[in-house]
């Protein structure tokens, strides 16, 4: 299905649109999938997160919901890890 710039999109979830993605964090301390990370601190900010803190504190209280549609292998990040991998994504 072609997006709005009339380009190929195997995907068009939200998962497969920022899949591609890639974080410049460090291999081997890497917890936490960006694309989880990056789910959570949407769907928070879509209901009215505001911060970090807010993020990680939406991400726990929503962890059930969360797990239906994101593989979460060390469960939700902290508010500093949401700030740290959003810190090195280049926009």
């Amino acid at each position: 299905m072609p997006d709005v710039q009339g380009e190929f999109v195997a995907d068009q979830s939200l998962v497969g649109r920022f899949a591609v993605l890639e974080g410049l964090r460090n291999g081997t301390k890497r917890r936490h999938r960006l694309i989880d990370m990056i789910v959570i601190a949407i769907a928070a900010t879509l209901c009215g997160a505001d911060g970090w803190v807010q993020i990680a504190q939406s991400g726990r209280e929503k962890e059930a919901w969360l797990r239906r549609f994101l593989d979460l292998p060390h469960g939700i990040a902290s508010h500093h890890t949401f700030r740290r991998g959003f810190a090195l994504l280049e926009p």
